[in-house]
């Protein structure tokens, strides 16, 4: 009979109290024998602990407080191992605020407030460091707005766990979806993927997705003070980074919903960021800059 038991740490005290509570019961209405008293003992010994491995997802906020509690109960709701970090750049509305509020609820629950709007480059890489910091095993970004449906964290997480670095949630592989957009948005974002991957040859088909799992190791691998942009083409530089050092990226098929509540915070701004900075990024891998 095998003796060895693979618990979760939510189930341990539970399956353990029971071998201990036979352990008992044959020692003190001596029901036992040296036979049953020797594998007792080897059962108890055999135990071993499987632990949930950790997970932080960084959620970076301005103005969502219309958003903000539910993202935070559904990202939580995926099971004890998720945890969520907020960053906000000071947001008018309060949202910070909310969160702190939340947090004495839920240990969680973290919290960067930051003084002002300083891009969504910064934020996440202020939530790298933290995550990093705190030694979790796997980190997330993520939009505050359920563009990004958290049901599917577990399904960037499983691709990770079984061999990627870096797991992509993509709009652009077969099975993948975007919802709510209009057709020239549509034609917009699909045109800049392209253009993307003919001037990197990075082998990503969604480039600028924003819903992506890391393994700690990428972060820390990387020298994210080289990261230099602090707009949406941010994420593209990280995805190339990563892809440079020589790091496995994988893409799973997600549905993108645009957001039903709050602001949008696209601009014009951003296709002029993304146009120049790829072909800055190209130069500087040619100079050895991503090595």
């Amino acid at each position: 009979m095998d003796c060895q038991f693979f618990l979760k740490s939510h189930l341990l005290s539970r399956k353990r109290l029971v071998v201990y509570f036979f352990f008992n019961i044959c020692i003190n209405y001596k029901l036992y024998n040296d036979k049953i008293l020797i594998y007792s003992l080897y059962c108890i010994n055999k135990i071993r602990i499987i632990k949930l491995e950790s997970c932080l997802v960084i959620i970076p906020t301005y103005n969502e407080i219309e958003n903000i509690h539910s993202i935070i109960r559904a990202v939580l709701q995926q099971g004890e191992q998720f945890s969520v970090l907020i960053v906000d750049d000071n947001s008018p509305d309060g949202t910070g605020e909310v969160v702190e509020i939340l947090q004495k609820t839920e240990n969680r629950i973290h919290l960067l407030q930051r003084s002002g709007k300083l891009g969504l480059g910064t934020a996440y890489i202020a939530g790298f460091r933290y995550g990093i910091n705190k030694a979790f095993d796997y980190i997330f970004e993520m939009d505050a707005d359920f563009s990004h449906n958290p049901d599917d964290l577990k399904r960037l997480l499983k691709a990770c766990q079984e061999g990627a670095d870096m797991a992509i949630g993509s709009r652009y592989i077969k099975g993948g979806d975007i919802k709510n957009w209009s057709k020239d948005r549509l034609v917009l974002s699909y045109g800049a993927s392209l253009y993307v991957k003919s001037i990197t040859w990075l082998p990503v088909n969604d480039p600028t997705a924003g819903f992506i799992c890391y393994k700690r190791k990428v972060l820390e691998s990387l020298d994210l003070d080289k990261i230099k942009f602090i707009g949406y083409t941010f994420q593209i530089e990280m995805k190339y980074y990563a892809w440079s050092k020589g790091f496995k990226l994988a893409e799973v098929p997600i549905t993108f919903v645009d957001r039903e509540k709050g602001n949008s915070k696209m601009h014009a701004n951003i296709v002029s960021e993304a146009i120049k900075g790829v072909l800055k990024m190209r130069w500087r891998k040619m100079t050895g800059y991503y090595s």
